[in-house]
């Protein structure tokens, strides 16, 4: 039931003690307050993560190849390993159930493009048909390559956005027209956009054949990429990623007489393994904010508790009047934990509220790859603040208590 007598009670305590109040609330308020800013930047890291992961498919494994540092079989060191088709088709056949998405490459840097007088450098990518679900990239219009490409070596090409805004001003108009790559011409079948930026926008994709007649390199693959299915867990995923990279590195050491302990001439990465390495960094830095937070809050609840205390010693005549007078034990200490449960949801409120404003109106402005829209969950917020009003009720329970126990006969000689 609501009581005016006790909030003026609280209210004439406050204002006789103004400053030590306003310090007491500041403690609290300034607890919360960095714990949601540090909560809220957690997450923005969190979304940096995400995004920066949304550059490609996200169980992509890698295979190329550099030249051999031990020598093997009677074959010299630094020997120049090239993949192969051949490598390409061993591993669509012996482990196509389980890969999801594949494409060999063979990249070229600076394929030169030209349309009329428009002119550009670009990255110069002979692919397969799943490439585009391997880079996590969009059609824009047109098409993609296909197997029918692939089989013909067609001259045709599909272009990032910005090298067709380069050569086209409009990326729109770019689909069946006809450029120059290198002097050679090809024919624009699709514009594609890739959530990796503008650099990844600035490719130039034609089928893989094709690409090897022009630099009369047949049957010669760069490097390869593949999905496998996921499992139902992460762990079990990043196993069968590293199980295939793992029996598959031995196949191509065999078949292209690589000693078995060269860690040079076949190189491999799994995102698998960076996104650990991203979620546990994430996990470290999220547990070292909580804790900031939390122990930031415990010293303005320990300042809660210490204000109450004194507040006690300085009402120690008062309440051994109210005593003396019928008060019980039970009315003594709700009064004590009014005040600190008011003076505690009041700052731990205000706190909250500040936090979030500052959120909201600040990490729109932050523009950096590694803090994207850094957020708190309202209800987590909410959550956070009631068990502070909890912790602050307990903070005061204990001095609460301790002067409901006190004597009237010694309340009243106190000075």
């Amino acid at each position: 039931m609501f009581n005016i007598e006790r909030w003026q009670e609280i209210f004439e305590a406050i204002g006789k003690n103004k400053l030590r109040t306003a310090l007491t609330c500041i403690s609290v308020m300034s607890g919360i307050f960095i714990l949601i800013i540090l909560l809220g930047i957690g997450e923005g890291m969190k979304n940096g993560i995400k995004k920066q992961f949304e550059n490609d498919a996200a169980s992509i494994v890698n295979v190329w190849s550099k030249s051999t540092s031990i020598e093997y079989k009677g074959l010299n060191p630094n020997r120049n390993i090239s993949l192969t088709t051949d490598d390409y088709e061993f591993a669509k056949k012996r482990y196509g159930d389980h890969i999801e998405t594949k494409s060999g490459f063979y990249r070229k840097w600076g394929g030169f493009a030209t349309y009329k007088k428009e002119s550009g450098s670009y990255t110069f990518i002979g692919v397969m048909p799943d490439m585009l679900s391997l880079e996590n990239a969009k059609l824009n219009s047109g098409r993609f390559i296909s197997e029918r490409d692939l089989e013909k070596g067609a001259k045709v090409v599909c272009v990032g956005i910005r090298v067709a805004k380069d050569l086209f001003g409009d990326y729109t108009i770019a689909e069946g027209k006809f450029i120059d790559i290198n002097k050679v011409q090809f024919k624009i079948i699709g514009v594609y956009s890739d959530a990796g930026g503008e650099r990844e926008d600035a490719n130039l994709f034609i089928p893989h054949n094709t690409m090897t007649k022009v630099y009369n390199d047949p049957g010669k693959i760069g490097s390869m990429k593949f999905t496998l299915t996921p499992e139902s867990t992460f762990e079990a995923t990043t196993q069968k990623a590293n199980k295939f990279l793992k029996q598959y590195t031995s196949y191509l050491k065999k078949n292209h007489n690589i000693h078995p302990d060269d860690l040079k001439a076949v190189q491999t990465h799994s995102s698998l393994e960076g996104a650990r390495k991203y979620i546990m960094i994430n996990v470290i830095i999220s547990l070292f904010f909580w804790g900031i937070g939390i122990l930031t809050l415990i010293a303005g609840i320990v300042g809660v508790s210490n204000i109450m205390l004194i507040i006690v010693k300085e009402r120690t005549k008062e309440i051994g009047i109210r005593k003396a007078l019928g008060a019980t034990p039970k009315s003594i200490v709700g009064m004590i934990l009014h005040e600190a449960i008011f003076i505690t949801t009041l700052s731990g409120f205000i706190g909250l509220f500040l936090s979030l404003i500052l959120l909201e109106v600040i990490g729109k402005q932050i523009k950096n790859e590694y803090i994207l829209n850094p957020s708190v969950d309202f209800n987590i917020a909410v959550i956070i603040v009631l068990l502070l009003i909890i912790a602050g009720a307990l903070a005061g329970y204990i001095p609460a208590r301790h002067a409901s126990r006190i004597k009237p006969i010694i309340a009243l000689r106190d000075e």
